[in-house]
């Protein structure tokens, strides 16, 4: 599929272009938005996309990849954009390994993005800086994924947020996502003083502090009122259903990787 749609914050020399991919277009979460500030990219989008990807990045100075997690629609074309303008990506300690020697994956992830492409990385260290010098912070925040890695940019007061934020609702989670890691890493990053907010499928976020404390305090809200039902003598199944309805096709689809009752279950675990 050509690109989707493209996007820009205007900022003169610290300005951020981003561009849509994806094979489907059936929501947020079947998208991915490649992003670049200055000669830095952000992120590969998926390996099926690549066709894309490169349209979007063709004659683009790129000096640097930051990859923020080892996920497939994230590290998806380090290979090949390494490849096409001689660098090597920086990837999070956590994820190197995996990005390296390639990973398996649920068949619908593998419909949804392509498989994994392995690829040779180095450290994503707390040294970064874009070509003016200005720093680049990694913050950990794991959750999500055990390496996920969100960037700060505090001089232009920028996030880009990996799949931290995505929406300020969930009502799905993935079999092996840690939602109290999730959330301490959301109070990490709502302790930093950041202003725009740098969704990969979302998109540009211009509140980025009050959406990202939003999804903190839904999340903390469900999981009051599931703690609060599991006391009435509630089981994960009836409580799935009352907060968040039956489950659907995705969770058929995902043979349960990725459900309603994950969230709950998780939910249960959080100490408030």
């Amino acid at each position: 599929m050509p690109i989707r749609k493209t996007y820009r914050h205007e900022n003169g020399a610290h300005s951020v272009d981003g561009f849509r991919v994806g094979r489907f277009n059936m929501g947020i979460n079947t998208t991915f938005i490649v992003y670049q500030i200055g000669d830095t990219l952000i992120d590969t989008g998926p390996s099926n996309q690549w066709k894309s990807v490169r349209e979007g990045l063709q004659g683009r100075n790129i000096r640097q990849l930051l990859i923020t997690h080892h996920h497939e629609d994230h590290s998806g074309n380090a290979a090949n954009i390494a490849k096409q303008w001689n660098l090597i990506p920086y990837a999070p300690e956590l994820g190197r390994e995996k990005i390296r020697t390639g990973y398996k994956t649920p068949v619908m992830q593998r419909i949804i993005w392509g498989s994994p492409q392995p690829a040779e990385t180095q450290p994503l260290t707390d040294d970064l800086t874009l070509s003016d010098g200005s720093p680049i912070v990694p913050v950990h925040t794991p959750g999500h994924a055990k390496d996920l890695t969100c960037l700060f940019f505090p001089k232009q007061k920028y996030l880009f947020s990996g799949d931290m934020y995505i929406s300020k609702s969930m009502k799905y989670m993935r079999i092996d996502e840690n939602l109290q890691e999730l959330v301490d890493g959301l109070h990490k990053l709502l302790a930093l003083d950041f202003e725009i907010l740098f969704c990969p499928h979302n998109g540009i976020v211009e509140q980025g502090r009050d959406a990202l404390q939003g999804k903190l305090d839904n999340l903390l809200k469900l999981c009051s009122e599931a703690q609060a039902l599991q006391s009435e003598g509630k089981d994960i199944d009836q409580i799935t259903v009352k907060l968040l309805g039956q489950e659907d096709m995705l969770s058929k689809v995902s043979q349960g990787n990725f459900c309603k009752a994950n969230l709950i279950r998780e939910a249960l675990k959080v100490q408030l």
